[in-house]
């Protein structure tokens, strides 16, 4: 069954990154990107607010306890993966890992690296979170429906 504990911790992350997407909004005209710096402001703030949706319906979620913790993990670290990679990306000028919002720029490639693993590990991370949320939903409505 799912803790009251991680369905708080999901929500006070959730609105942590709320109010760094907020702040790093703030940020956009100090950035050497500032198409990445606006995008890094809406990661943020949907991150967060992602995190807020999945600490309110924690409770409805079954699935084993080792999967919760793997759900719970992977999620907060994933949002804020994502959100620190665009980030880094708009302070940074890099452009591999996105070709669209970073389109002029170019960093030294181990900021280009750094922001591509960042990505990469934030993308894995929020699919296999999601998944197990998804999972764990439908589970209970398969169970509630019984």
């Amino acid at each position: 069954m799912p803790t009251n504990d991680s369905a708080l911790r999901l929500c006070r992350h959730g609105a942590l990154l709320f109010i760094l997407g907020l702040v790093s909004g703030a940020l956009i005209p100090m950035l050497t990107n500032s198409r990445m710096g606006l995008s890094a402001h809406v990661a943020g703030v949907q991150n967060g607010m992602v995190l807020l949706i999945f600490g309110l319906v924690w409770q409805r979620l079954s699935l084993a306890p080792r999967a919760l913790r793997v759900a719970e993990l992977s999620s907060i670290f994933s949002m804020y993966a994502i959100w620190g990679a665009l980030l880094l990306a708009a302070i940074f000028g890099t452009s591999r890992a996105t070709p669209i919002a970073g389109a002029g720029f170019e960093g030294a490639a181990w900021q280009e690296g750094m922001v591509t693993v960042l990505l990469y590990a934030g993308s894995g991370g929020i699919l296999l979170g999601a998944g197990l949320v998804f999972w764990g939903l439908r589970a209970n409505t398969r169970v509630a429906a019984a």
